[in-house]
């Protein structure tokens, strides 16, 4: 039975009522509407979450349990409604992004002050959180946000912005060994049957995150000239 139709990805929940199937579409979407379909591609981005859900086993639990082409069968879970977004860049073409908020001449973002003269694509000093609300609009909120709004405890807050830096880091090692930068990225956490907080959704696909040449970055950035992008931002 179809309990979800996404941008992305279908969701469906079969007898047993702690595992549901996500099925990763061919679908592209950009600014919230779809744009077209790339046949395999949903195959490619779940073997992409798989290979990096197993990666990550011993920095956080996941909700997979097993994977097979474009579907996988995950565990049962109560959506935390927020997206951790981890940026260790200041770039973006969205209304949410940093670098827009950034060039409108703002320098306050999701509780986070930005110093003067950053320049689009720039790498910053250490990776930020800035998080969104998971919503048809998703608007940007502090760390304050989620505890005030009752989506997290602060412990909790606490727990899943560690997590989601050690991911994020530990993200840009493999990354770099592959000749790429991990730019920045979107967590998702749920609560699983026992209450525990484990990481859900997709990971470091390339419709969750940024991905550049490494290469040729420094050339690129040093005159002015846009990342070769190896995800959907193009």
């Amino acid at each position: 039975t179809e309990i979800y139709k996404g941008k992305t990805r279908d969701i469906y929940e079969d007898d047993n009522d702690n595992e549901i199937i996500i099925v990763s579409s061919d679908r592209i979407s950009s600014f919230d509407r779809h744009i077209c379909n790339i046949p395999g591609k949903g195959e490619i981005l779940n073997k992409m979450s798989t290979f990096w859900f197993n990666a990550t086993k011993h920095i956080i639990p996941n909700h997979m349990i097993s994977s097979d082409g474009g579907e996988m069968i995950a565990k049962k879970c109560s959506v935390i409604p927020v997206e951790i977004v981890v940026r260790g860049y200041i770039t973006g073409n969205t209304r949410t992004s940093l670098w827009e908020h950034y060039n409108q001449g703002k320098r306050d973002y999701c509780g986070i002050h930005f110093e003067d003269n950053l320049k689009k694509n720039q790498k910053l000093k250490q990776p930020i959180i800035t998080p969104t609300t998971k919503s048809k609009s998703d608007e940007p909120i502090s760390k304050d946000d989620i505890v005030s709004l009752g989506f997290a405890t602060e412990d909790e807050c606490d727990y899943i912005y560690t997590k989601a830096l050690e991911l994020f880091q530990y993200g840009q090692m493999l990354s770099h060994r592959a000749g790429f930068i991990l730019v920045d990225t979107k967590y998702e956490f749920g609560r699983d049957v026992n209450g525990n907080i484990i990481l859900i959704d997709e990971l470091h696909t390339c419709d969750s995150s940024r991905f550049w040449v490494e290469k040729s970055y420094k050339d690129r950035f040093s005159n002015g000239q846009e990342p070769e992008k190896l995800d959907k931002d193009c």
